[in-house]
């Protein structure tokens, strides 16, 4: 058990990051990220992520270090196909580049805040119903099929019930202003489209919770590394976003790689009273799948004939 002194002083720290985090995007508000800026800051928050196991290490013993690693590889790598799902929702609504980053944001305040939820509950109820195991291991196989099968499904955001319920209920213009939730109009207080970009990266993130948090579930049983992992796998992923931004093509079969990885997950959960897999051997699967998808994608984004 984690003393709840460290998890408030943990809290302070996650939100520390945030902050700056929130100092960059006013300093750069109303300019779209370069990609040397975008690629600099992915680099120095996945330090940060990496160091926290060096801090584990010493504190918690090997085996919470590598249960971290492995489920902060994890989560990175199932945010990296989240990143273009909001790629496509800001294309549908085309909310400009210099927008974006606030949207994201915000989007990424919420995930945070919505798996510590899923995270205490679900590791409440594996401690309270040990059977429960084995519906997130049933849960994640049917997803990784799922995906595997119609992971290049194209996103129809219109059909998504909050935003139908904001277009009956929410007076709004079909205009932007700059990066406004509400503008008005005319003496009319009216929300412009960045209202839905918002609601929709809200209910997408409760549902991307709910595949990444029993797949972590499957690396370790420990509230803290799990939300930890979570954590660090979020931050700086707004500078992330702008660095893969238009590269989806080289990451065309990342999906794939994922579906293996969640399968893989799943079984593993299935079979976790025969057999407890390593930690080692997860975090190879896991690195081999999304390394293989990701060297596979280039070859399949080239034109039919290409040599």
């Amino acid at each position: 058990m984690v003393d709840p002194i460290i998890w408030l002083a943990f809290g302070a720290a996650i939100i520390a990051m945030l902050a700056l985090d929130l100092v960059l995007e006013r300093r750069t508000a109303g300019a779209v990220p370069s990609m040397r800026a975008s690629a600099i800051w992915s680099v120095i928050w996945t330090l940060v992520a990496l160091a926290f196991a060096l801090i584990l290490l010493p504190w918690r013993g090997g085996t919470a270090a590598s249960e971290y690693l492995t489920g902060f590889v994890l989560e990175r790598s199932l945010s990296l196909d989240n990143l273009f799902v909001f790629a496509m929702l800001f294309s549908y609504l085309a909310v400009p580049a210099k927008a974006q980053r606030k949207v994201l944001f915000f989007g990424i305040i919420g995930a945070i805040v919505l798996r510590l939820v899923f995270i205490l509950a679900g590791g409440w109820l594996l401690d309270a119903v040990h059977w429960s195991v084995y519906l997130f291991g049933l849960l994640l196989i049917a997803t990784g099929i799922r995906m595997a099968l119609h992971g290049d499904e194209e996103i129809h955001p219109d059909r998504n019930p909050v935003l139908k319920l904001l277009n009956k209920t929410v007076p709004a213009t079909t205009e932007y202003d700059g990066d406004k939730v509400f503008t008005h109009r005319d003496g009319h207080r009216l929300a412009t489209p960045m209202l839905a970009a918002l609601a929709l990266v809200a209910t997408f993130d409760v549902v991307f919770a709910v595949d990444s948090i029993p797949a972590i579930f499957a690396v370790t049983r420990d509230t803290f590394t799990v939300f930890a992992a979570n954590a660090f796998s979020l931050i700086g992923l707004a500078s992330l976003y702008f660095l893969l931004e238009g590269m989806r093509d080289r990451f065309r079969h990342l999906n794939k790689g994922l579906a293996v990885v969640l399968v893989f997950i799943g079984v593993k959960m299935l079979i976790t009273d025969l057999w407890h897999v390593p930690t080692a051997l997860s975090l190879a699967v896991i690195l081999v799948a999304l390394t293989v998808s990701i060297i596979a994608s280039p070859k399949a984004a080239q034109p039919a004939g290409a040599r």
